[in-house]
């Protein structure tokens, strides 16, 4: 498909009048995916998908529009034909953007990585093998996402990579269950396995009588997953430069150096070797990492061609949104074997859902638990806890009370395939707090 893109924008060059400029954004996938009830398929159907976005400019006038690729030339250079006459009529009509801004200096990069995974009837054999004893209801997107640019200044990027992600539940009754979820680039039987006997072992847990604990302030053991709800939030405008200099960034306080968080967290943007492209829809490259938080402190926002023209600053390849897409938290110390131990009396949650900010000026988040979480003594799970909200703020969380990280971390990609498979993804260790507050 490389090739087949870049002979379409060589198509389009040719069709250019004075004065025009043209960008194409490619995104496509040849995915498989397969539901699960009851530890069986359920569904089980394969997408084939290239859609292509051009852009035609003259001046600070831009006009855009998308069309489905048949990967068949002659087809396809008939639909680029019409749409490129209709953006041309459409052109005339738009003002100009003064905040527009696309790469003039030409860097052309390729990432290629060849498929490493096993045919989808291979995976789909040993999840049924590995779930036969277990009522598991899941999800597996698996096979090669692709993403290109081309640019009338000659650049031209691409990325190809193939991953897999199974996300699944193990259900033990009532409102409880067990969430689990096992991604990357390289399938192993064994890792899968494990994956689903660590849910398993919690599932046994779920059986004894259910625990309410009285509003306040507790010990707690946050799960990746878990801890991934709380930056998932906070992508929310938090690393967006457009939201700083509008004040209404929840980590507005960290920049200007009235707070801090914990000298454990050091957070980034990491582009190398993630699932996302190291370029965006206006030709810009991303860095191979961006730091926005180091030990504690403000390090760096991310910051999109628009809002660097707007603010006569320097883009680092930012999307549209300002929302990272490849963010890693730096490890900690504490092993996850022993993170039960060291949580000692408190609560082991496993997820967290339906979080908002109560008080985004404040950082301040609410939300609730969910799936499997658990009251410990004495490091040692002796109930499964019946739901809380909690509410508190991240300054809190990630500052004065954050204890420990662990050394291992997760691999959290965006389950969402809602048009197309997301890119996105989290690589994050676990957190030990010591006070978590709790509303009901």
């Amino acid at each position: 498909m490389q090739q087949y893109f870049y002979q379409l924008a060589d198509h389009v060059q040719t069709q250019l009048r004075g004065g025009e400029r043209y960008t194409l954004w490619l995104s496509g996938e040849a995915s498989q995916f397969i539901r699960f009830n009851h530890g069986r398929v359920r569904q089980s159907g394969q997408v084939r998908q290239w859609y292509l976005s051009l852009r035609l400019v003259q001046g600070y006038r831009h006009v855009h529009a998308s069309i489905s690729l048949s990967a068949d030339f002659d087809n396809d250079r008939q639909l680029l034909a019409a749409e490129l006459l209709r953006l041309r009529d459409a052109l005339t009509d738009v003002a100009e953007d003064p905040h527009l801004l696309l790469a003039d200096e030409v860097h052309s990069t390729e990432r290629t990585e060849a498929s490493r995974l096993p045919p989808a009837e291979a995976m789909v054999e040993e999840i049924v093998s590995a779930a036969a004893r277990y009522d598991l209801v899941g999800f597996l997107a698996a096979g090669p996402v692709c993403h290109g640019f081309a640019s009338s200044e000659g650049q031209r990027n691409w990325h190809e990579t193939a991953s897999f992600h199974f996300d699944w539940s193990l259900y033990a009754g009532g409102d409880k269950a067990v969430k689990h979820s096992y991604a990357g680039f390289d399938w192993q039987r064994e890792g899968m396995e494990a994956a689903i006997h660590q849910s398993a072992s919690q599932l046994e847990l779920l059986q004894r009588p259910a625990r309410t604990i009285a509003p306040g302030s507790y010990r707690s053991y946050l799960t990746p997953s878990a801890l991934g709800e709380v930056l998932d939030t906070l992508n929310w405008g938090g690393f967006s430069e457009k939201e700083l200099q509008a004040k209404r960034s929840p980590l507005l306080r960290l920049r200007e150096g009235s707070a801090r968080l914990s000298p454990l967290v050091s957070l980034a943007e990491v582009s190398a070797g993630g699932l996302a492209p190291a370029f965006q829809h206006e030709g810009f490259l991303r860095p191979d990492s961006t730091p926005l938080i180091k030990s504690g402190r403000y390090a760096g926002s991310l910051i999109s061609p628009r809002t660097a023209r707007e603010y006569r600053l320097t883009t680092n390849g930012a999307n549209a949104s300002e929302a990272p897409e490849s963010l890693q938290m730096a490890a900690g110390e504490l092993p996850v074997s022993q993170a039960l131990e060291a949580l000692d009396t408190g609560l082991y949650i496993s997820n967290l859902w339906y979080l908002n900010y109560s008080d985004r000026t404040a950082c301040r988040l609410t939300g609730m638990t969910r799936f499997a979480s658990f009251w410990v003594e004495g490091g040692k799970i002796v109930a499964p806890l019946n739901v809380m909200r909690f509410d508190d703020s991240l300054y809190r969380m990630l500052g004065d009370n954050l204890l420990a990280l662990t050394e291992e971390r997760e691999f959290l990609p965006d389950a969402a395939t809602y048009g197309e498979r997301s890119t996105s993804s989290l690589l994050l260790p676990g957190a030990l707090l010591k006070g978590l507050e709790f509303v009901l």
